[in-house]
């Protein structure tokens, strides 16, 4: 790996936060609710009040 040093480097990151890695590929969580939140506050930014956000983000 010494001809690769950006995937040596990658490599090393993954072994140091060895347990953020497991639980991201074994945990159900995911960030779809997330994602989905921060989209429709950026449809709705400068237009809306907060209680039309949180009634989007409630129906969604």
């Amino acid at each position: 790996m010494a001809d690769l040093p950006g995937l040596a480097s990658f490599a090393r990151g993954l072994t140091g936060d060895l347990d953020a890695v497991t639980a991201g590929l074994t945990l159900r969580w995911h960030g779809g609710a997330v994602n989905r939140i921060k989209k429709n506050k950026r449809q709705l930014y400068g237009r809306a009040e907060f209680d039309l956000l949180r009634k989007m983000i409630l129906l969604s």
